[in-house]
């Protein structure tokens, strides 16, 4: 059972994947997950999405270089999702994600917060 659960779509998998790494190296038991379409998700059986997102865990991190609007019902009431909830901002990436706190450095952060 993991102690907690990284959640990254498309590019901010990266993140996750590297904030897990830093999880791991201080002990941390963690999930990394590709969540590539709800709709998807979704459809699948109970006793599978059981298995990517046990409900007995909940410690869960969303990471997502966009709206954070909906993803509650993934990292339920206890979980944290970092994302982009305001409009306009113009910079080169790496620039907005750290502002965002698209990082690697964020993610640990919130990961040990509801360890």
């Amino acid at each position: 059972k993991p102690d907690v659960i990284l959640i990254g779509t498309g590019s901010e998998l990266e993140i996750a994947a590297q904030a897990g790494e830093e999880l791991r190296k201080e002990g941390k038991t963690v999930r990394v997950v590709s969540f590539v379409c709800w709709e998807l998700f979704d459809e699948q059986s109970d006793a599978y999405k059981e298995s990517v997102l046990p409900s007995d865990v909940s410690a869960r991190v969303s990471i997502e270089a966009g709206s954070t609007f909906g993803w509650g019902k993934i990292v339920g009431g206890k979980g944290k999702s970092i994302g982009i909830d305001s409009f306009g901002a113009s910079a080169p990436a790496e620039k907005l994600y750290k502002e965002f706190g698209l990082t690697v450095e964020a993610v640990v952060a919130a990961a040990k917060s509801l360890i």
